[in-house]
Formats: structure tokens, C-alpha cells, sequence
């Protein structure tokens, strides 16, 4: 995760508000049937929000190590045949399914 993802989640001793965000009814009305008891829909909100922020620095982590190994197998000239990820992909999951009976 990056250190703007981290901070995002820590409480900060400054806060900072979001401008109000207008919703139709039906969404409001639904976000308002997930919240669980105790919770406030700002709460909710703030959740959201933070869990998205943690999402797409992990996907811009992936993105970025998967372009790196991109740029390795053109350096190297070692690639891994679909067939042979797929296979691998096969064992693990024939392994997984013996371990779980």
C-alpha cells in the first residue's frame, strides 16, 4: 500500500470535510438498509471511501508489477506459455481440493 492510501486510513488530529455529495432517494434509501446497528451513515461514508483508496493503490500496485514483469520477460526473453500457467493453475487447485476433503 502506499504511504497516501496508509495516511488515508489513520484518524488525523486535523480533520478536513468532503464537499456534500447529492444522492437520488433510492440510493440514500439503500445505503441506509446496509448500515448495521450503531453505525451512522458518515460512518459508512467514511468506510467507503477508505476502503476504496486502499483498492485502487493495490490494483495500481499490480498494475505496476505486472508492466515490470512485462518489461523483464522482453529484457530476458523468458516468457511462461498461457498452457503452462494454466497448468500450474490446475495442480494448485487439484491440491486444494484433496487438502479440503
Amino acid at each position: 500500500m502506499n504511504k497516501a492510501a496508509k495516511a488515508s486510513v489513520k484518524t488525523a488530529a486535523k480533520t478536513s470535510a468532503f464537499p456534500p455529495l447529492r444522492v437520488n432517494e433510492e440510493l440514500r434509501s439503500a445505503a441506509e438498509a446496509a448500515l448495521v446497528e450503531g453505525e451512522t451513515l458518515s460512518g459508512f461514508m467514511l468506510e467507503a471511501i477508505q476502503y476504496n483508496i486502499q483498492r485502487r493503490a493495490m490494483q495500481q500496485e499490480f498494475v505496476s508489477r505486472g508492466l515490470a514483469a512485462r518489461d523483464d520477460a522482453r529484457r530476458t526473453g523468458k516468457y511462461v506459455s498461457a498452457e503452462a500457467v494454466l497448468a500450474g493453475l490446475d495442480k494448485t487447485l487439484a491440491r486444494k481440493a484433496v487438502a479440503r476433503k
